[in-house]
């Protein structure tokens, strides 16, 4: 489904992220520009989640709070993407602890993935499908 402009901002930070939980992962390739080391990697990740994914998730509750109402499966979803916002939240911020810090960045890219891949393939489907105009421009306004 072509994502509507209201919620293409969200979508395109999205592939940073993805990029991003690829590097955390164990196996994960080499990425050109990015670090190599976990300690590398680790700060990266904390770094990133400062600078760009904490006000994202900022403005995905912002969004969800706009469209509460939009349908009972979307007010569902909505409560379980803000827990996981918290989890994750929780869990960029444990890399700071060396110990058993290559173990949470892998936890950590797997569950940031899920989570995106959740937003862009049923959330944002889900927005697109059951919310009104009205809420749809609502969402455009906070996000553009």
């Amino acid at each position: 489904m072509k994502r509507l402009e209201a919620l293409a901002p969200l979508s395109r930070e999205h592939h940073t992220s993805l990029i991003l939980a690829q590097l955390l992962k164990k196996d994960a390739p080499a990425y050109k520009g990015l670090p190599e080391t976990i300690e590398g990697k680790a700060d990266y990740a904390q770094q990133q989640f400062e600078k760009e994914i904490k006000g994202h998730f900022e403005k995905e509750e912002l969004m969800l709070g706009i469209a509460k109402d939009c349908n009972e499966a979307f007010s569902r979803l909505a409560e379980e993407i803000k827990k996981e916002h918290k989890e994750l939240t929780a869990l960029f911020l444990s890399l700071d602890t060396k110990i058993n810090q290559a173990n949470r960045m892998e936890e950590l890219g797997r569950k940031l993935e899920d989570h995106i891949r959740k937003e862009e393939r049923v959330l944002f489907p889900l927005l697109q499908q059951h919310c009104s105009a009205d809420l749809l421009q609502q969402i455009h306004a906070v996000l553009h």
